[in-house]
């Protein structure tokens, strides 16, 4: 059977690119949207500030200590009365410590910011996993276009000599002026494919590098001996359960309900009286100079040290924290409902792309037995045409679905890849492995 790579006018394809552009794999390429693409980069970003708020959280629960000092002058002149002025110079310094001892609204934050670092590391995952999808889709639609180009230029190679062989039949007489122009309109029309064909190309092209910060002209091509096939005993079940355990963005539906659940329980516990552990050490010194009746200089230090236990219980804030208690209920309740529909998502995704890669195995048998057929119909109806039997409208029908036929052959290779890559990102299974296990079908395009 021949292969779509193997069309007469595969050498045309090197026209388009450039002969000193190096060749990537999809491995490669994804390894340059890690460090590329702005999507992943602010995901990882976000990722890493919301672990600060764990941190934020549990400083609030931690002792806080200060320390002051002071410096200054004071000097007091008394205008009526005996003529007594007094001038002094004083410096403090001191510490202190206050450490909560109970306080269950921070406590229950602290909780609700370990649930936001869960969640954002499961958004961070999600970003992930969508990242190695962008980076297939895109890489497997260059391949596509490329596929799509080879056949729109084989297509017009073969009309074009077609209609070569129609005007020298009609100079012979040997066919109708009909004949030619149709011939002729063909070919005019595969022209036209052929020149959509290496815009798209030149588009997947783009769109790849935008996403890898690489113009990839080579790409490593699949190999014919990529499986398509899937285990028939596979059960649609396992793999919605798998997604309802290990999605992300379920995942991510849970802790940011728990999240919310703890804000919430935060917001109702203000409430609550509050025990507050405070401690402190000072020091004064005073440099005092005296002037009047008895003018003499006098100089004290003064040390002191205090401990505190303080309780503090709220009683009304205006209807504030009622107000504010409300509110994170029924925030706590809308994550809930996020969570349901998350997980309803996912099993309803899981379940269409399930069928969606049973599909695709299917229809890559269909079209390969399907290239055989036009392939056959193809040179019976030349031989038809060579012996009056067909017309020549008829033979350019046939030539122009047998090279459709090889173009979707290869197409539905390219959407099975992309249909088990959703499958797996839909169950929460897709990593960066399962590139790699592609990435060893891959080979370098015949030149």
């Amino acid at each position: 059977m021949k292969k779509l790579v193997l069309c007469i006018a595969i050498s045309c394809l090197a026209s388009v690119g450039s002969a000193l552009a190096d060749t990537y794999d999809l491995v490669e390429l994804y390894q340059s949207a890690l460090t590329y693409d702005a999507d992943i980069a602010a995901a990882e970003s976000a990722y890493v500030a919301e672990q600060e708020q764990e941190n934020i959280a549990l400083a609030n629960l931690l002792p806080q200590i200060d320390a002051d000092a002071s410096i200054g002058h004071t000097n007091d002149e008394i205008k009526k009365g005996p003529n007594v002025s007094d001038s002094y110079k004083s410096t403090t310094y001191g510490v202190s410590l206050t450490q909560p001892l109970f306080n269950m609204p921070r406590w229950y934050d602290l909780s609700a910011s370990e649930y936001g670092s869960s969640r954002a590391e499961a958004e961070f995952l999600t970003a992930q996993q969508n990242l190695i999808l962008k980076v297939s889709e895109a890489y497997f639609n260059v391949l596509r276009a490329e596929e799509d180009l080879i056949a729109s230029q084989a297509l017009e190679t073969a009309v074009k000599r077609q209609y070569e062989q129609a005007k020298e039949q009609f100079e012979v007489g040997l066919i109708a002026i009909t004949d030619v122009h149709e011939a002729k309109a063909s070919y005019d029309s595969s022209q036209t494919t052929r020149i959509r064909a290496e815009g798209a190309l030149t588009i997947a092209r783009e769109t790849l590098s935008r996403i890898t910060g690489q113009y990839a002209i080579d790409l490593k091509t699949l190999s014919d001996t990529y499986e398509t096939t899937i285990d028939p005993t596979d059960s649609i079940e396992s793999w919605v359960n798998s997604a309802i355990e290990n999605n992300p963005s379920v995942i991510a539906a849970h802790f940011n309900a728990k999240a919310l659940e703890m804000g919430y329980k935060s917001k109702r516990a203000v409430h609550y009286p509050t025990l507050t552990l405070t401690a402190g050490f000072d020091n004064t010194n005073l440099d005092e100079v005296k002037s009047g009746i008895f003018n003499n200089n006098v100089e004290t230090e003064a040390e002191r040290g205090t401990v505190f236990i303080n309780l503090n219980l709220p009683i009304y804030a205006g209807g504030g924290t009622s107000a504010a208690s409300k509110r994170a209920r029924l925030l706590s309740e809308q994550a809930m409902h996020q969570l349901t529909a998350a997980q309803r998502s996912a099993e309803i995704e899981t379940r269409s792309e399930f069928i969606n890669l049973r599909t695709n195995s299917q229809t890559v048998d269909s079209l390969k037995q399907n290239i055989i057929s036009r392939e056959s119909a193809l040179e019976a109806t030349r031989e038809g045409y060579n012996v009056g039997t067909r017309n020549i409208v008829e033979v350019l029908d046939a030539e122009r679905n047998y090279f459709t036929a090889l173009r979707d052959y290869a197409s539905a290779r390219f959407d099975f890849i992309i249909s088990s890559l959703k499958l797996k990102q839909a169950a929460g299974t897709l990593h960066e492995e399962d590139l790699a296990a592609i990435n060893e079908s891959l080979i370098l395009q015949a030149n």
